[in-house]
């Protein structure tokens, strides 16, 4: 595989995705603060949700529906950020470049005989219970072309996901 250009996002709750989207923003456990400490500004990030991010895993899918960029090298935060009861404990700032809307993007399962990151063809979602995952020049350019065909202007793309995706507590206190 070729040297990393860019790297898979992954995004596996709802509400760390909403986050990221209105803050323009990415925030990092304890446990992935040595992976994200190496990113760069410049770096390219495609956004991935997995077939869990909504809660609904026999309904979704895992898909690639964006492309952001770094924008400022990730730092210790001051104060942890808590989202969906996890703690997070470094950041950086992002600006999203692409986005498409939401349960829409690159559906990867089709896409795993062609992407060399996933070297196992059978567990490929393995690959993904990180954070980062590097991805080599040409798995780039696939999945860029694929996202293409898309992708909406960001802020109505964006608003399909804010207007969707509710905090839990809000849930749970509309049921009660």
């Amino acid at each position: 595989m070729s040297a990393p250009v860019s790297h898979l996002l992954v995004i596996g709750e709802r509400e760390a995705l909403a986050w990221i989207l209105r803050e323009e923003r990415m925030a990092f456990p304890a446990a992935r603060a040595a992976s994200a400490g190496r990113l760069q500004p410049g770096a390219t990030l495609l956004m991935l949700t997995t077939r869990g991010c909504y809660h609904n895993p026999t309904r979704d899918r895992t898909l690639v529906i964006g492309e952001s960029t770094v924008t400022s090298a990730p730092v210790f935060l001051e104060k942890p950020i808590r989202i969906a009861r996890r703690e997070f404990v470094m950041g950086c700032s992002l600006r999203i470049e692409k986005l498409a809307p939401i349960r829409h993007g690159v559906e990867v399962a089709p896409l795993v005989a062609s992407l060399e990151v996933f070297s196992n063809k059978r567990a490929w979602s393995a690959t993904l219970r990180q954070t980062l995952v590097a991805l080599g020049a040409s798995d780039t350019r696939l999945l860029r072309a694929e996202l293409e065909s898309s992708v909406e202007p960001t802020p109505e793309a964006r608003s399909t996901y804010l207007d969707s995706i509710r905090p839990v507590r809000a849930l749970r206190a509309a049921e009660q």
